[in-house]
């Protein structure tokens, strides 16, 4: 469980490079830049927190500069792509050489970036760019048993969303002369404001309030979306369902969530996994662990018993003399791990010798025969001194 709680704690790589899921590798790649400049420990020498931030966003840009990692963490999230970070076991790199790497070579040093902020954000020029608008995501919950997550399931979900509306094409007027440029911003969607003042003029743009930044009006809106270009359906998607999932696990569907208006980009299903409690078996990470119940007789003399794993009932031994506590390993009987790197796991099957509380009385008479016998003297062997040694080792 330790290692679900790693997982949970970490920020998602998105958010640490302060993108959209939609971002491009160029956009991936500025971001990072930034956050490097700002947290290099070159820069913030003795800053701790700084120190962490720039191994933060240099575990994200490792993996999300990666089109192969990119698209595991997009699906699996961290589990998809666990050990992936960057190494910092020799240092954090010198910094000229990070932005040298970064712009490809050609980089004058840090002493000249102080033009950073001019020389990458570009300035406002006089043609607006098209506004994309992105959907919302949708969360829902699935509750797999232990036998559908080892062997993976496909699962139907059915969701209300947002979708283009069929009669106006999603674009919220059913005829294109019923959109027309805004007056106010003549169609930027922004408007500006100059200053002046004993530095010169300043000139401050902001978002145009008569079309809500749009660049343009609806005149005569759809009557079945009332403008906005999206109405609500109700939907079933199939979702395949990877083996070795684990409870908390976030599967991302692309694509699948809101519609955005004006025919943008589509937000994401994201497929929270919840796990069934297993009315015999216990799961621990990708191991089984379960508790056989073994009678006196069978203790001393061993037989053959029966356990139940998620492929059906398995057979086991029990050999004679086998002291109560003592764990069987059963190799690859556990669960599958999601990222496939790492194998099957085990389960361990725990014999529990019962001792009856009551007896009648032709059985205590045979009870109390063996009480003088040495069989059944304790005579712990170096072996038995060793069990609870061993115990600790299995767990």
């Amino acid at each position: 469980m330790e290692f679900n709680q790693a997982m949970a704690n970490k920020r998602d790589y998105y958010e640490v490079l302060g993108v959209g899921k939609d971002a491009s590798a160029d956009e991936i790649k500025k971001a990072y830049r930034k956050l490097a400049v700002k947290y290099h420990p070159d820069k913030n020498p003795g800053n701790k927190d700084a120190e962490e931030k720039f191994k933060e966003a240099a575990e994200a840009y490792s993996v999300l500069s990666d089109a192969d990692k990119k698209a595991r963490y997009d699906q699996f999230g961290h589990a998809g792509v666990e050990g992936a970070g960057p190494d910092f076991s020799g240092g954090f790199g010198n910094l000229n050489d990070i932005l040298n790497d970064l712009f490809g070579g050609g980089f004058g040093g840090f002493g000249g970036f102080s033009g950073f902020g001019g020389g990458f954000g570009g300035g406002r020029g006089g043609q607006r760019q098209q506004k994309v608008y992105r959907g919302r995501d949708i969360r829902v919950r699935v509750k797999l048993t232990l036998e559908e997550i080892a062997r993976g399931v496909e699962k139907e979900i059915s969701i209300e969303k947002s979708v283009p509306c069929s009669e106006c094409g999603g674009k919220g007027a059913k005829n294109s002369s019923d959109i027309k440029t805004c007056p106010a911003c003549n169609g930027t969607g922004q408007v500006q404001r100059v200053v002046n003042s004993f530095l010169g003029q300043t000139v401050t743009y902001s978002t145009c309030q008569q079309c809500g930044g749009e660049g343009k009006i609806i005149t005569n809106p759809c009557r079945t979306c009332g403008g906005t270009g999206l109405v609500r359906k109700r939907e079933t998607i199939r979702v395949k369902i990877p083996a070795g999932v684990e409870a908390g696990m976030q599967l991302t569907i692309q694509g699948e969530g809101h519609a955005a208006k004006n025919n943008g980009i589509n937000g994401d299903l994201l497929v929270v996994i919840e796990e069934q409690e297993h009315k015999d078996l216990k799961r621990e990470g990708n191991n089984l662990f379960y508790t056989k119940v073994i009678s006196l007789p069978d203790a001393i003399l061993g037989a053959d018993v029966e356990v139940p794993c998620l492929d059906g009932a398995y057979k086991i031994k029990v050999e004679p003399g086998t002291q109560s506590g003592t764990v069987v390993r059963l190799r690859n009987k556990g669960l599958p791990t999601v990222n496939g790197y790492g194998g099957v796991g085990d389960m361990y099957v725990k014999l529990a010798v019962w001792i009856p509380k009551k007896l009648n009385r032709e059985d205590k008479e045979i009870v109390e025969s063996l009480r003088g016998k040495d069989s059944f003297n304790p005579n712990p062997t170096k072996e038995d001194k060793n069990f609870f040694d061993k115990l600790k080792d299995l767990f």
